[in-house]
């Protein structure tokens, strides 16, 4: 599933294909994803101008004038732009066709296993935070209000796996489950640690981690998961420089134990025994 990383990295390749563009035209190809498509959307977006991009989480956000559209990725959904004669492919659900100074361009969702979403949140129902997709996310990770001082308070009844509260989004959202483990490592943390019992000074430097882990992999375009691609039909290399994820029985880079694979909560979680405590 792409994370934090992957989402930020879509939202900065199709950010400058239609920020102030005009949307000419919405096609729909099936009745919806995960859930079914907004009612009406075609003639929602049509010839209103698509004012800014953002993300919250994993959620990618196209502000309009009267509301915001939310994209989610789902499992398998990736973005591509490309020019508007481009013919559809199979699992080509959603197409998002702006008027540029150069012609037609579409902001084009892929999805093979449909577990992604395309959902309307209309300004006249109130703030978009308020939305029920949006309101129980946690901080966002690379923002200001994210601190050790913050997991640290937050935890102080939780007896769960730290990388579970970590996955779990009410706290902090957006670290998966690749970036859990990453982070952890790097902060010398037991992803098996009950968050209760990690000091302020331990939280301080897996807030650090993380915040270095997200930013790092958004620079290096991601990683490159069973079915992500970035907007422009490129792979993310953050997957080359993993010391945990994914390396179960290779020796650790740091001290040469063999990475052990666990299962937490149906996930599969990466560590060394001697590098994290």
């Amino acid at each position: 599933m792409p994370e934090l990383p992957e989402v930020e990295v879509t939202r900065r390749g199709v950010a400058p294909h239609i920020e102030g563009r005009t949307v000419h035209q919405v096609v729909l190809r099936r009745e919806g994803l995960r859930w079914p498509f907004p009612a009406q959307l075609p003639q929602l977006l049509a010839g209103h101008q698509v004012l800014r991009t953002g993300r919250r989480g994993k959620y990618l956000l196209l502000h309009f004038d009267h509301g915001t559209l939310i994209i989610h990725l789902g499992m398998s959904g990736h973005l591509r732009i490309m020019p508007s004669d481009i013919e559809p492919e199979k699992h080509d659900h959603f197409d998002l066709v702006v008027a540029t100074p150069d012609g037609l361009r579409v902001l084009r969702m892929k999805d093979p296993r449909r577990f992604g979403a395309v959902l309307w949140h209309d300004a006249a129902d109130g703030l978009l935070e308020h939305h029920t997709l949006l309101r129980e996310l946690g901080v966002e990770p690379l923002e200001a209000g994210f601190s050790g001082k913050l997991l640290y308070d937050q935890t102080r009844q939780r007896s769960a796996p730290v990388k579970q509260v970590l996955l779990a989004g009410d706290i902090v959202v957006g670290v998966g489950n690749i970036y859990a483990s990453e982070s952890l490592f790097r902060a010398g943390i037991n992803p098996k640690t009950p968050a209760k019992r990690i000091s302020l000074a331990r939280y301080d430097k897996l807030a650090q981690a993380v915040r270095e882990i997200l930013a790092e992999a958004i620079v290096q375009g991601g990683s490159t998961l069973r079915d992500f691609i970035s907007v422009n039909g490129q792979s993310g290399y953050f997957q080359q420089t993993y010391f945990v994820y994914d390396r179960a029985g290779v020796p650790c880079k740091v001290c040469a134990a063999p990475i052990r694979q666990i299962k937490q909560g149906q996930r599969s979680t990466f560590y060394c025994v001697n590098c994290q405590k």
